[in-house]
């Protein structure tokens, strides 16, 4: 018994000291000799090394030390290794086009490789030579985040925010804190979309309607203007991120909970087939992919319309936009990974976005002749001679000016700007940088819901457009904003974009505009 037990420990303290020597598989040496670090490779980026040693996880910048050991990268032949993992509406086509074409653009290529149904890789060569390997794991937006927290992800693709509990253990794990701007960036926007099949009579609903559809307190299509049917409710399914942002937005908010009885489908494609062939159908399709589906439009009991369409998306007045991020942890990625990261906000990019069928991030300027139908809105709730004033007074600044698709909204129930307006603001304030707006006029232009007293509202709108414009000009840190003369104005309720009979309609109502001359 005691040899066994002699053998159990020295079996134990050899693999203890193989363990040992794995956990301290390289040597950093300073050039002179003079420091020393030892510890395990996390990560190498072509220029800094990543280790794990005794006084914790440490960067090191490659250029002034020397690496020894068998776990040490090869300096010649170093090949970046980016992992990317979550959202298949994002995985499946987007990414893939945004690599080839970052590759192109550089003079490079790149050949798919297949491993199996949510396994892909990109390998990127240049003159031959492979230079990175983007490794896809393509699920859905819940994977992407737990690859993330199991340090199995370099970047994840979400169609949703981080959650609260999600961004807790990130910062536990050391990734930094995932709720800043700078850890992730809106690569391009989608929406959710109601849909029925083509010989569904109904043409519209409302966000209460629509919501009272989703928690299953409205089952039959009679009141909503169809045939006495029971509705079949078609969802994706639960790990998706568009059926987690449709739980967020619509019946959160409502107290609602799915019923059990929705039919889920596992890809967008599948969803919008099965309403297509289903008369009685209704389903929550990504606007990407409605297929040969009939979208319904929002309405409202005080007449105005929201129909999904690029530009509506694109400024946010579509209340049902879907943001699609990228998010990044605290560390640093390799150089080819940054570049393509970079490479994604450019110009060219927003040409694969919107090849691919979604909605880019390029700001457009939409002429003020073509604001028609929300200045008769804006006509149709004036009240009384302050709200004529009011419009006057608008129409009158606005007048020669063109509204920019970038527009600036809030979290509901605070003052601090939603995931799509945080990066709008570094768009905007790339933009001034670069010397866009140069020699132009820029004027953020506030606006509120209809609730409460005129007077306050206006002074609230007032305080939203400087609030906004001063996040940009402090973001904006090298752009020469002598060179832009910007303003900020406030006109309250005068131009509502939907009804205020809901919160969601009160929640496009609270915005900030950008015009420009």
């Amino acid at each position: 018994m005691a040899l066994l037990r002699a053998a159990v420990f020295a079996a134990l303290f050899i693999m203890a000291a193989v363990s040992a020597a794995l956990a301290q598989d390289i040597t950093l040496r300073s050039r002179d000799g003079g420091v020393e670090l030892t510890g395990t490779l996390l990560g190498f980026d072509g220029e800094f090394y990543r280790i794990e040693t005794r006084f914790g996880e440490l960067t090191v910048d490659g250029s002034g030390v020397n690496c020894e050991g068998v776990g040490c990268p090869s300096l010649i032949d170093y090949v970046a290794e980016v992992d990317i993992s979550g959202s298949a509406t994002m995985g499946r086509v987007l990414m893939p086009a945004l690599i080839q074409s970052f590759a192109l653009r550089g003079g490079m290529t790149t050949t798919r490789e297949v491993q199996d149904d949510t396994h892909f890789t990109y390998v990127i060569r240049d003159n031959g030579k492979p230079v990175g390997r983007f490794y896809f794991h393509v699920t859905n937006t819940d994977q992407g985040f737990d690859d993330l927290l199991a340090d199995d992800a370099d970047i994840v693709m979400a169609l949703r925010e981080i959650r609260p509990a999600e961004a807790k253990q990130a910062r536990a794990e050391g990734l930094g804190d995932m709720t800043q701007a700078n850890r992730s960036r809106v690569v391009a926007l989608d929406a959710m979309v109601p849909i029925t099949s083509p010989s569904n009579p109904v043409n519209g609903l409302t966000l209460t309607q629509l919501a009272g559809v989703l928690s299953g307190r409205i089952t039959n299509w009679g009141p909503l203007g169809g045939a006495d049917a029971p509705i079949t409710l078609h969802l994706r399914d639960g790990g998706s991120g568009l059926a987690q942002t449709m739980q967020d937005r619509l019946l959160k908010p409502a107290r609602g909970t799915v019923p059990e009885d929705a039919v889920r489908h596992d890809t967008n494609a599948a969803l919008a087939e099965a309403v297509a062939r289903d008369p009685f159908g209704l389903g929550i399709a990504s606007f990407s992919e409605i297929g040969n589906t009939k979208p319904l439009v929002l309405t409202g009991a005080c007449g105005f319309t929201l129909r999904a369409a690029r530009r509506s998306i694109k400024t946010e007045d579509y209340p049902l936009t879907a943001p699609m991020f990228l998010y990044v942890p605290a560390r640093r990625l390799p150089k080819l990974a940054r570049e393509f990261l970079t490479f994604t906000r450019s110009p060219m990019a927003q040409i694969v976005i919107r090849r691919a069928g979604f909605i880019d991030q390029a700001p457009e300027e939409v002429a003020i002749d073509m604001q028609g139908d929300r200045f008769v809105n804006a006509i149709t709730v004036a009240e009384g001679e302050d709200g004529l004033r009011t419009l006057q007074e608008m129409t009158q600044a606005l007048a020669g000016m063109r509204r920019l698709t970038t527009s600036f909204r809030f979290e509901p129930g605070s003052s601090r700007l939603d995931a799509q307006s945080r990066s709008n603001v570094q768009q905007l304030a790339a933009a001034m940088e670069a010397g866009v707006y140069d020699g132009r006029e820029v004027m953020f232009v506030g606006f509120s819901d209809g609730q409460g007293p005129a007077a306050p509202n206006l002074r609230i709108a007032r305080k939203r457009a400087l609030a906004v414009r001063t996040a940009v000009q402090d973001t904006a840190e090298t752009a020469d904003l002598g060179r832009i003369a910007i303003g900020d104005k406030g006109f309250g309720e005068a131009m509502p974009m939907a009804c205020d009979d809901s919160s969601w309609g009160r929640e496009v109502n609270r915005r900030v505009e950008v015009w420009v001359r």
